[in-house]
């Protein structure tokens, strides 16, 4: 009997069938239909909603004296704030605003996580407002999801109609407002309605687009996929920082629980899975914590009208840290936790620097001059012997009253002013004057030699500027 190992028989080969199917790179897009709740962190979540948007839609209807309150006049280079008047010059307070917002950034954080993408974002602040409109409009989840399922009828139709129109209506006076923070509004008002201004239409028409596209159909594409926060947001994260946990070692294992209550070993999760329903980026926070869950709260508020229905503790997903959590501690002893050398430090940085730009402003001198050489005659020999250099200086006026101002020299022996000593400035206007120096010939060895130029108000508030520049005297 032949050995089979050894056999010439020829064994049949296993035909593996060839699939013919196009696979695609990218996930297709689930849409999100997330589900109403209340509670408490859906009625802070509102709160900011009304805060920043009274804010934003309300600074630029009101008025300081004759002008807007807060305006950024970029064609005039003046930015008024209130009662202050603000140059180019005053760059470095716009970096000091910055600075301070990406440590109060950092602060909120370390401590609690994404604060700011859950509650004042405007990203999640728009698109709560068109997730609003989209409920009234369309109904609650369940009408939504069937209405998206359904054929177009003239119930769909009406429906949708009217759901963009409310998105686009709110769009474009989002956009009429953030351009009336560049132009006077009620002047930006006349102009679109007269269909003057073509910049200022293309910008009220661009912001507005962007408030449609990101609000109405990127929402949580935004957070998930754009925004650099999600991404880095892990390196300012340890584990002492407070986050929206799911409590697996009591939620686990999760079932359904039936009339005669839980069965033997069954954790207080019923896995009605209402957490995810209410997710604005559609995550399940039972998976632990990931990068897209922006922290707004609204599954903690969920999981607690579920666990009082069910006559169960609340708090089986709520605000914890991952020592607290593992640990079992109290919620006391998690928040003095909290309170750590990083915090601490951003909190001190934050209150200094915050002291150190109010200080500033309130010792900010509402005087501005520059000084700028006339290149077409640096240096001239003039009548009675005397060595002459031209220059020309910007006087700014950071008040809103008309100045009057004396300017001087001083910085060599003998050096007099041979122009106009005193000029007169309009309110928040900044004015070009020529300057002639002139020194005895012989007075001041060859080269370039350092001067001074005062500025000095004349009227009731006193202010008085210094400037370098530098005399040439010539071989």
């Amino acid at each position: 009997m032949p050995d089979p190992t050894h056999s010439n028989h020829r064994q049949p080969k296993k035909v593996i069938p060839i699939v013919s199917e196009s696979a695609s790179l990218y996930e297709a897009r689930k849409k999100i239909q997330s589900r109403s709740i209340s509670g408490k962190f859906a009625s802070w979540r509102w709160i900011m909603v009304w805060v920043t948007q009274l804010v934003f839609y309300g600074l630029p209807w009101l008025e300081w004296g004759q002008r807007q309150i807060v305006l950024f006049d970029l064609g005039a280079r003046r930015f008024y704030l209130f009662g202050l008047v603000l140059y180019p010059q005053d760059f470095i307070y716009l970096t000091g605003l910055l600075v301070i917002s990406a440590l109060a950034l950092f602060l909120f954080t370390a401590t609690a996580g994404r604060l700011w993408c859950g509650f004042a974002c405007p990203q999640t602040v728009y698109t709560e407002i068109f997730l609003w409109l989209e409920h009234r409009i369309e109904g609650e989840r369940s009408a939504r999801l069937r209405l998206d399922a359904s054929g177009w009828s003239f119930e769909k139709l009406w429906k949708r109609t009217a759901k963009h129109g409310a998105w686009i209506f709110v769009s474009l006076w989002t956009g009429f407002t953030f351009v009336g923070y560049f132009v006077p509004i009620r002047q930006l008002g006349g102009e679109l309605l007269a269909l003057q201004g073509s910049w200022q239409i293309f910008w009220t028409l661009f912001y507005g687009l962007a408030t449609y596209g990101n609000a109405g159909f990127l929402r949580e594409q935004v957070c998930k996929h754009m925004c650099p926060y999600a991404r880095f947001q892990s390196a300012m994260f340890d584990k002492d920082t407070l986050v929206v946990t799911y409590d697996a070692q009591r939620g686990e294992p999760r079932a359904a629980r039936g009339k005669d209550g839980a069965a033997a070993g069954q954790g207080d999760c019923i896995d009605c899975t209402l957490c995810v329903q209410v997710c604005p980026v559609g995550i399940d926070i039972r998976d632990g914590l990931q990068y897209e869950c922006i922290g707004c709260g609204l599954c903690i508020d969920a999981c607690n009208s579920v666990m009082d229905k069910v006559g169960l503790p609340r708090g089986l997903i709520r605000l914890a840290t991952t020592h607290g959590m593992a640990g079992r501690w109290s919620p006391a002893r998690m928040l003095r936790r909290v309170v750590r050398p990083r915090v601490v430090m951003y909190t001190a940085l934050l209150v200094a620097l915050s002291v150190a730009m109010i200080v500033s402003l309130a010792a900010r001198t509402p005087l501005k001059v520059d000084v700028v050489r006339d290149r077409a005659a640096l240096s001239r020999v003039v009548s009675g012997g005397k060595l002459e250099n031209l220059y020309r200086l910007q006087v700014m006026n950071a008040t809103e009253a008309p100045q009057r101002y004396r300017i001087g020299a001083r910085g060599i022996d003998g050096i007099e002013l041979a122009s106009e000593p005193v000029i007169e400035v309009g309110a928040t206007e900044s004015q070009w004057v020529g300057v002639r120096l002139r020194i005895p010939y012989g007075a001041a060895p060859e080269g370039a030699h350092p001067v001074y130029f005062d500025v000095e108000s004349l009227g009731p508030a006193p202010a008085r500027v210094s400037e370098k520049a530098s005399f040439l005297v010539p071989r």
